[in-house]
């Protein structure tokens, strides 16, 4: 059979000769291409089947793909965009790359509209993965938020031609960012000190993107500490005390032992106080069987419901992660950081003080961290 070739006309401007009659009308130049087979859509973790009903919504519309994984920060941040590029293009879709379930990317694209598609993590068979769905899901552009899966949908991309572009949420540059940073189209960076470690013509400093629920919530405090102690019986919110400890998106040993130590003392002798307490899945089960049940505490693995959390809260203890740190920025509630020293480039003490300098936020280091210590300094702010 012998292929037919049609013809599409693409429109160009044509610069002003130096005449003095300039050229108005502009020149239609034919572009010849081949009919091509409807790629198959990859597998994705929806029902729903993301190829366009007709070439011209194939077309028209965006297709933005995210890579994130790992940390919240990288998930949320994701997330995060994927709600602006929807409000502002209702007709865009997006695609997410991350790690295969159970992990918090593909948990939080189930809770949403978004396709998810698994990327194993071992490199060789990751970056197939990756390829794979770039080709049949055909973006216009890669967004890597950072995360396992970002270098190998990355690399994909390049191998296929894709241009993909970088959101580094921390105060330091993550090593995939410095290798990736010189092949990507823009570096987007929350903080001006990375600028330096990187291509500065490619560097572009716009903050970090916090969820639209968050910066948009509306709830009093009353109707959102009724979410969390339903049968505390609370007759005046305002004077309640209300204290949200965050110990990572995996958890954090240190913070939640220096909580288990003060919690109870700390309830039993402020009647107006209240803990919510995210101890993280990995120490759950732990906390579970050591906490003595309180109607003024509430135990969880795990917060999604952040807005109506932050609407509830006077002080939060948190890790200094960097999506954490914008959140409480945000939404201008006094913090105390306890950085995680271990982690790549020391970034999260970076954070800590960056806050401590833009808002007043409160560091304890963990070699610093303990019951009393911890117990000063949440009565020191509530206090104010």
């Amino acid at each position: 059979m012998v292929a037919t070739t049609h013809r599409r006309w693409l429109l160009l401007p044509v610069r002003r000769l130096p005449s003095r009659q300039p050229m108005k009308t502009p020149v239609c130049i034919p572009i010849p291409t081949r009919n091509r087979a409807r790629l198959p859509r990859c597998h994705l973790s929806r029902s729903s089947d993301p190829t366009p009903t007709s070439e011209a919504q194939a077309t028209d519309s965006l297709r933005v793909a995210f890579a994130c994984g790992g940390a919240g920060g990288h998930v949320y941040a994701a997330f995060a965009l994927a709600e602006e590029v929807q409000a502002s293009l209702p007709g865009s879709r997006s695609l997410f790359l991350g790690a295969p379930a159970p992990s918090l990317e593909s948990a939080t694209a189930a809770s949403s509209s978004y396709p998810f598609a698994p990327v194993p993590p071992c490199l060789p068979r990751a970056l197939l993965a990756a390829a794979l769905h770039l080709y049949h899901f055909r973006p216009h552009v890669l967004v890597a938020t950072g995360g396992p899966p970002a270098l190998p949908s990355c690399l994909a991309a390049l191998l296929l031609g894709l241009p993909f572009v970088i959101q580094d949420q921390d105060a330091g540059p993550a090593p995939a960012t410095r290798l990736l940073a010189p092949l990507s189209r823009r570096v987007f960076l929350a903080f001006n000190a990375p600028v330096r470690l990187l291509p500065k013509r490619k560097c572009a400093v716009y903050g970090n993107p916090v969820r639209m629920s968050i910066r948009n919530r509306r709830m009093s405090k009353a109707a959102a500490m009724a979410r969390f102690f339903p049968r505390a019986g609370l007759v005046e919110a305002e004077g309640m005390e209300v204290v949200l400890v965050l110990a990572g998106t995996v958890g954090s040993p240190q913070i939640n032992v220096a909580v288990l130590n003060m919690y109870y003392e700390m309830l039993s002798r402020r009647k107006n106080r209240y803990i919510i307490w995210q101890t993280g899945p990995e120490d759950f089960c732990e906390m579970e069987s050591l906490v003595r049940a309180h109607r003024r505490l509430f135990l969880t693995p795990f917060l999604h419901e952040m807005d109506m959390t932050y609407a509830a809260t006077d002080v939060v203890v948190s890790r200094a992660g960097s999506v954490a740190c914008t959140e409480i920025l945000v939404t201008g509630k006094p913090a105390i950081l306890i950085p995680l020293p271990t982690i790549v480039d020391d970034h999260q003490t970076k954070n800590a003080y960056i806050m401590a300098d833009v808002m007043g936020a409160r560091v304890i280091t963990e070699d610093e961290l303990d019951s009393s210590s911890l117990t000063c300094i949440i009565d020191e702010i509530v206090g104010m």
